[in-house]
């Protein structure tokens, strides 16, 4: 009897481990998420991914050939967005995730653009596809335009420099049209990001939309006090102030410009001025803001484009809080389906074939349509039935957010605080 109790067993066991063992059976595709994880963008873009992933595996997971694998994540802190913490240091990062932890693929990347320029060889060195949602010098672009055999494994989910240009040029300049503002002063971090937005939007504005520029004042990494640039700006009569910052600290610029009543209307990008949390984090202190929304849904949902809504609301119903970050998030989250798509047409992991079928992507995603152009940039504009899509919104008194910018998407206009006076 107790002989035929453990043969029963016995058969009990095989029969579990053979019907249980082809949901492990496929080894897990590895993904790297490499990125600067103590800032907000970072963070939130990984929670993003996680959520992407999660879907994908519910679902069984990405069909290569006859069978479905699921997609395993493996994180690194990269600090790229840490004051003093040098590009040597997340290229180290970047390798060892490379390395060590054999990915097949990074999503996210680099904060710091520098980071970014940087580690570009090191992609090529192992081939390895990065799909960038943070990092935004169009200077990467320049690269795979030269040398696009070597630097074909690069690409850029996010919107570069160069869109957040032409948003912020648009959206300010229609100010001359409806307030007769024409006098600008610049306000930026000293990253080379935020150094080429500042700049080039400041040489949009004045060599061809008429505009004057007051000054420019630029700040480190770090930096809490803004009270300098503003008494500036004021003694100048200047009509807007354009400010350009993703450091945390960069919220005091905007307590400090209610608290001087500087009468020059605001328009720029300040990160943490971006989620709703702000209004409560500031007290209140920022009504009248306009602030670029990077990527719709980011941040932010739009009523005009269901997808971004319902991002935006898997997010807070999964985390329970809302997303704070104006730039990362939607796009890490696009990310997933772009890559898990592509090895579905690509039937293999070989990285060759694998960013020949990136290169192709043709989706309509969270941020609006997706497609790539020559450098590898997805392609941004004002619809987002035909491209990816950023904003700009203005926040109102008693903590709403309203899209003004671009019209395709608009909730309504443009409105002074009432210390700002118009100039017409």
């Amino acid at each position: 009897m107790k002989q035929q109790s453990i043969c029963t067993l016995a058969c009990l066991l095989f029969t579990l481990v053979w019907v249980v063992s082809p949901l492990y059976a496929e080894e897990p595709i590895l993904v790297g998420i490499p990125t600067s994880l103590t800032a907000l963008e970072g963070r939130e873009s990984l929670k993003a991914v996680q959520m992407a992933v999660e879907e994908i595996n519910a679902k069984g997971g990405v069909k290569i050939g006859n069978a479905k694998r699921p997609i395993k994540i493996e994180t690194l802190d990269l600090r790229d967005s840490s004051p003093g913490v040098p590009v040597s240091e997340a290229l180290l990062g970047l390798e060892k995730i490379i390395t060590e932890k054999k990915v097949k693929a990074i999503l996210v990347g680099p904060f710091r653009s520098e980071a970014l320029l940087a580690g570009m060889d090191l992609l090529a060195k192992y081939k390895v596809p990065l799909l960038g949602t943070i990092a935004m010098t169009p200077k990467s672009e320049e690269q795979v335009k030269a040398e696009p055999e070597k630097y074909k494994y690069c690409f850029r989910i996010c919107l570069n420099s160069r869109y957040l240009v032409q948003y912020l040029t648009q959206s300010v300049g229609s100010m001359n049209k409806e307030f007769g503002f024409k006098t600008l002063f610049v306000m930026y971090q000293d990253v080379l990001w935020a150094r080429a937005t500042g700049d080039i939007t400041a040489k949009v504005l004045t060599e061809k939309m008429g505009w004057e520029i007051a000054g420019t004042e630029v700040y480190p990494t770090g930096a809490s006090d803004f009270s300098a640039g503003l008494i500036k700006a004021k003694t100048k009569n200047t009509q807007v102030i354009l400010p350009i910052f993703d450091m945390p600290q960069s919220g005091i610029l905007l307590r400090q410009w209610q608290s001087m009543k500087v009468p020059a209307m605001i328009g720029g990008f300040i990160s943490p001025m971006a989620g709703p949390g702000a209004w409560k984090t500031f007290q209140g202190k920022i009504g009248g803001l306009l602030n670029s929304c990077f990527e719709l849904g980011s941040a932010i949902p739009s009523e005009k484009y269901p997808p971004a809504t319902k991002f935006y609301e898997d997010y807070l119903k999964k985390y329970g809080e809302a997303m704070e970050a104006a730039h990362g998030p939607a796009p890490s989250y696009d990310s997933v389906y772009i890559l898990a798509e592509a090895i579905e047409r690509a039937g293999t992991l070989d990285p060759d074939e694998l960013v020949a079928e990136i290169k192709k992507t043709d989706r309509q995603g969270v941020i609006g349509r997706i497609k790539f152009d020559e450098g590898n940039q997805v392609i941004y504009g004002d619809d987002p039935t035909k491209t990816a899509v950023g904003c700009v919104f203005q926040w109102k008194e008693g903590g709403k957010r309203v899209i003004v910018f671009p019209e395709s998407i608009a909730e309504g206009k443009i409105e002074l605080p009432e210390w700002v006076k118009s100039a017409k």
